[in-house]
């Protein structure tokens, strides 16, 4: 750093914080480290009384926290987010579009346990709507030598960017109400108007809905004639346990459709299974009971993910046994909890 006049510092980078004192008003950093001194700064220094300030000195092959921050930016973001303007050597970046928010967290870890590196996001496969905040960036020093920030990003190159925002494609739903109670008129349908909500959620309407009973061929003919459809997801709900008018997941294999899991680490939740038409890419799922009187399932640790076209494995069900156990808290307050958080 060098010492200059203040007169003289206009585009300069102050090297440390400049405290204001206003009495009765405020005693705080008027200026911070790394602030770049615009014209309209200068009176205000000198009604501070700095007369001289203390400047980075630019140097060849050094980069200012600025320069830094918009290169970690760059390795971070999809097209689906912004970047807010860089201020004191940090840069967030934003949704811009309601979607799916994702991190590889092997790879942010990896750039993390880099000194003098750091990027703090939300937990991946959350829920984002336009606006939200995503991450943050910076370097922790005020420069940093250009050739090991290089080093630090190309170990972390490649496979895309870091963060991605996926919007949710899904448009419509094949929806197959099963249980002779509901069929036959015997109670009323209260699982449907759930469903019909949380896909509403997504931009996902029910185009077909189905009443098949407990009869298990009719089931899967019901599924069949969704993805003979078109429809985007096909959706079973009820009969899904192991007493033995429980038809669904039996009906759904029969379909062809191959079955990526029955049964999740997951409470509520537990008798979930997941499949998928390979010929057509079309999601199916049954859903167990628990999905209409519970505010938060697996249902919803999943719906996102496959509303983003996002194939789901039977490892992603699998890890979801950490951080799977809803507390039934007295006032749900999901998705702020840290249920289905991994």
């Amino acid at each position: 750093m060098k010492l200059i006049d203040t007169k003289d510092a206009v585009g300069q980078v102050l090297c440390h914080d400049m405290t204001q004192i206003i009495r009765g008003v405020t005693k705080d950093a008027r200026f911070r480290k790394g602030h770049i001194v615009t014209q309209e700064d200068i009176p205000v220094l000198l009604s501070m009384g700095k007369e001289h300030i203390y400047v980075w000195e630019r140097t060849e092959g050094i980069l200012h926290e600025d320069e830094a921050a918009q290169r970690l930016v760059a390795l971070c973001r999809n097209e689906n987010m912004t970047a807010s303007p860089v201020k004191e050597g940090k840069i967030e970046l934003y949704a811009a579009c309601h979607g799916l928010f994702r991190v590889d967290v092997e790879r942010l870890a990896a750039l993390n346990g880099q000194d003098d590196i750091m990027i703090a996001t939300r937990h991946t496969n959350t829920v984002v709507r336009p606006g939200d905040k995503l991450a943050g960036t910076r370097i922790i020093p005020l420069v940093i030598p250009e050739q090991r920030l290089e080093d630090v990003l190309s170990k972390a190159a490649g496979g895309g960017p870091i963060l991605e925002l996926l919007p949710f494609r899904l448009k419509t739903c094949g929806l197959i109400t099963t249980g002779s109670e509901v069929s036959k008129g015997r109670i009323k349908d209260t699982f449907t108007p759930v469903i019909v909500d949380k896909l509403a959620a997504f931009g996902i309407e029910v185009t077909e809905h189905y009443l098949p009973g407990d009869d298990m061929e009719a089931i899967t003919a019901a599924v069949l004639e969704c993805k003979e459809k078109g429809v985007d997801l096909i959706l079973c709900t009820g009969g899904m346990s192991v007493d033995p008018d429980d038809r669904t997941p039996g009906a759904i294999k029969a379909t062809g459709a191959r079955i990526v899991s029955y049964g999740a680490p997951v409470l509520p939740g537990a008798m979930f299974l997941l499949g998928y038409f390979d010929d057509t890419g079309t999601p199916v799922m049954g859903l167990p009971g628990c999905v209409m009187y519970a505010k938060a399932t697996i249902f919803d640790l999943i719906l996102p993910r496959v509303a983003a076209r996002v194939p789901v494995k039977r490892r992603d069900l699998a890890v979801l046994g950490h951080g799977g156990l809803c507390l039934g808290c007295p006032e749900c307050h999901y998705p702020i909890c840290p249920f289905g958080k991994v």
